[in-house]
């Protein structure tokens, strides 16, 4: 079970964590106009990917030393890894050249929604009003922000996929969190980017194979290079570190709330490359914003909480709690 903060200090920090994280992520997709007209989108995925984990190894060994790596669950951070997030990844390139944006956009923003009912599921979270209230109010954000000037709502295969990659991401992100507990962030973070970077890699060949479109060697340079590396490094590295530390702060639930204010992270990022300020997406970020706020708000206590709080008292201080209380007679 996934332990969120519960004091207010705890729960900013995780909420800024969050954030980082989403706008380290960010960065990928100014990287992604550079590099992918030379590389087909599963073998850019791939080389994101063993990057990312070559990075976070090196961290792994540098900051704790040799014997954590050598005793970590290699197997299972691989499975969790391998199946989660390479999966996730491998899917949501198949979805993007099977499917239309929009339905990408509008299943993705859809994500909170996994991953409240998730801990609803599995954590026995309570469903009060304040997250449902937040929940909505995300995906509506999410929506606005993703979707916006798109148009052509359509299901099918890529529905389908899209679908699987954010179930698998998310799945994966609480796995991390749940079953490699033990472990430090960029430890757990380490052993399932490495599962990632094997099945993404292993899908990659295969499509080269296939006739997928070859890397074009040739056209890469120092631009390239440089921004291939940022692409590895930083919006899937580091931010992997801040987004596990943001889901064991918060719980996947409303963690992945804040992935839906990415496209406006995005957005800022793609102005360094001349594009235009999009108000929508502004919008969209700022709906977000205050579902994570909504959403976060204690539920409120019945009469059941009353009571197992008095049952909880010493003896001396339960009588008079009792003796104050309103009886049921008092409100007829």
């Amino acid at each position: 079970m996934t332990k969120a903060a519960t004091d207010a200090p705890g729960l900013l920090r995780a909420n800024l964590v969050c954030m980082a994280s989403m706008l380290v992520w960010a960065t990928a997709f100014p990287a992604v106009e550079i590099l992918l007209p030379h590389m087909p989108p599963m073998a850019l995925t791939a080389v994101r990917m063993v990057i990312g984990f070559a990075f976070l190894l090196s961290l792994w060994l540098a900051v704790e030393g040799l014997a954590p790596a050598r005793h970590a669950p290699w197997m299972k951070g691989a499975v969790i890894g391998g199946l989660g997030f390479g999966v996730g990844a491998s899917a949501l390139v198949f979805a993007q050249k099977t499917s239309d944006p929009v339905t990408v956009a509008v299943i993705a923003a859809t994500s909170p929604v996994i991953g409240v009912a998730l801990e609803v599921l599995l954590d026995n979270r309570p469903l009060h009003r304040w997250l449902v209230l937040g929940l909505l109010l995300s995906v509506l954000g999410g929506v606005i922000a993703y979707a916006n000037g798109l148009s052509g709502l359509g299901f099918g295969e890529g529905a389908l996929l899209t679908l699987l990659s954010i179930a698998a991401f998310t799945v994966a992100s609480r796995l991390t969190v749940t079953h490699l507990s033990g472990m430090t962030t960029i430890g757990s973070a380490a052993i399932t980017i490495g599962g990632a970077a094997l099945v993404t890699a292993t899908a990659a060949i295969a499509m080269q194979f296939l006739g997928d479109m070859p890397v074009a060697w040739h056209a890469i340079g120092r631009l390239e290079v440089v921004t291939m590396l940022v692409y590895g490094i930083a919006s899937l590295g580091l931010s992997q570190i801040l987004w596990i530390s943001g889901v064991r702060g918060l719980g996947v639930g409303i963690a992945s709330m804040h992935i839906n204010a990415a496209p406006f992270y995005v957005m800022v990022f793609m102005l360094a490359l001349g594009s235009a300020w999009n108000w929508w997406q502004a919008l969209g970020a700022l709906i977000v914003a205050a579902a994570v706020i909504v959403a976060q708000r204690s539920p409120p206590r019945g009469a059941a909480a009353d009571q197992a709080d008095r049952a909880a008292l010493p003896e001396d201080h339960a009588t008079a709690a009792r003796m104050i209380a309103p009886t049921s007679t008092s409100r007829t």
